[in-house]
């Protein structure tokens, strides 16, 4: 049996969840398209996301150690795809739309320059005249207007529905767009997003810190909430090695997760949600953990900002970033003709200093470090 648009379609209807979003229900695209033979829209919104060139290079940007710095830690895409793995394990559980969930959960971080969020704040400081720079409505931006792949339209001519989980998406590093449906919450898919982003860089950078050492095991071993896996699972923080730390990360992670299932579930269940509409009008949050974990992860993320993202070696690279990037959007505004014809072109479309933050926030880690070097080392060939 061919599995057809609208058998897939009828499937999501006899599956999942009432309050669920369901494909043959979205509010559409701005631009009319005909209807994927064989792909709901959600899927087709997939697939357009992981075909972008913004994709691609998050490979070579920063999630907390710069590219360079060794191949086994965490980069933006890797993070990415492991959001979609968390992801589509609660949206699954809870019975809400995965083919959404993973489409959100794979564009959330589209926006981010190089050098991570350092790199963000460094933009957002050097846009401050132009009304300063945001990952997420940069995001917005690259699906809506920057990727150009096809000739009717401009982006990707998304589904509502997925602008709506990446204007939406909210963490403690995320703001959502307040002029995106102010007073009413997004889907659950979205919600699930936001939580499935938070738990896997608390997962990764507690790896990623002790692999790197600059976490101290002894020190993780007093925070609560990692401390209690370490007395249940037997581990001597004396004796940690490999096998240790992939049980705590790999026990973590999956806490958390059974924990945000059976929490949503009960607080969907006690609030009498019914359809995605009832979601979007509920006064608060229904994905997440119950209040006491909620407080763990609080004080466990303390832990990270003092020990791990504060440590002497990050805040060394982040100087070096903001050095980095300020010395080009300087040389570029001073100097256009510096520039490549296609972002002198925009800049005559958006103004100089809007295309040639668009231009850095394209710029994966590495590109950004050799073209400071073209720029400004003499020994460089341009």
């Amino acid at each position: 049996m061919t599995m057809t648009r609208t058998r897939l379609e009828a499937a999501e209807r006899s599956v999942l969840a009432p309050y669920a979003a369901f494909a043959d229900g979205s509010r559409g695209r701005v631009h009319e398209e005909a209807e994927s033979a064989y792909r709901t829209a959600f899927q087709r919104d997939r697939d357009r996301v992981i075909h972008t060139s913004a994709f691609r290079r998050l490979e070579y940007k920063t999630q907390v150690f710069v590219n360079y710095e060794g191949d086994y830690y965490r980069t933006r895409l890797t993070h990415t795809l492991e959001v979609v793995q968390v992801a589509r394990s609660i949206a699954r559980a809870l019975g809400v739309n995965e083919d959404l969930t993973e489409t959100i959960a794979l564009a959330h971080d589209l926006g981010h320059p190089p050098f991570g969020h350092a790199g963000e704040r460094t933009l957002h400081r050097l846009a401050a005249t132009i009304g300063g720079f945001d990952h997420n409505q940069q995001s917005l931006r690259i699906v809506t207007e920057i990727e150009r792949r096809y000739p009717a339209f401009p982006g990707l001519n998304l589904s509502w529905e997925t602008l709506e989980g990446i204007m939406k998406h909210e963490t403690e590093y995320d703001l959502p767009d307040p002029s995106w449906e102010p007073d009413r919450r997004p889907g659950l898919e979205a919600q699930v997003v936001n939580v499935a982003d938070e738990i896997a860089y608390n997962a990764h950078d507690l790896d990623d810190g002790l692999r790197s050492g600059h976490l101290d095991v002894r020190d993780v071993a007093r925070v609560p909430l990692v401390g209690e896996i370490f007395e249940e699972l037997g581990i001597d923080p004396l004796r940690f090695g490999k096998p240790e730390r992939y049980a705590l990360v790999r026990e973590l992670l999956g806490r958390i997760i059974d924990e945000v299932i059976e929490h949503t579930d009960a607080r969907l269940r006690t609030a009498g949600v019914r359809t995605v509409d009832d979601v979007r009008r509920h006064p608060t949050t229904l994905v997440g953990p119950g209040e006491a974990l909620a407080a763990q992860l609080a004080e466990f993320k303390r832990f990270l900002y003092q020990r791990l993202y504060f440590h002497h070696r990050l805040i060394r690279m982040t100087r070096k970033a903001d050095h980095i990037l300020e010395r080009i959007f300087t040389a570029y505004c001073t100097t256009p003709e510096m520039l490549a014809p296609e972002v002198r072109a925009q800049g005559e479309t958006l103004g100089l200093e809007r295309a040639v933050v668009d231009y850095l926030a394209g710029m994966t880690d590495r590109f950004a470090i050799d073209e400071w070097k073209r720029l400004f080392d003499p020994t460089t060939l341009t």
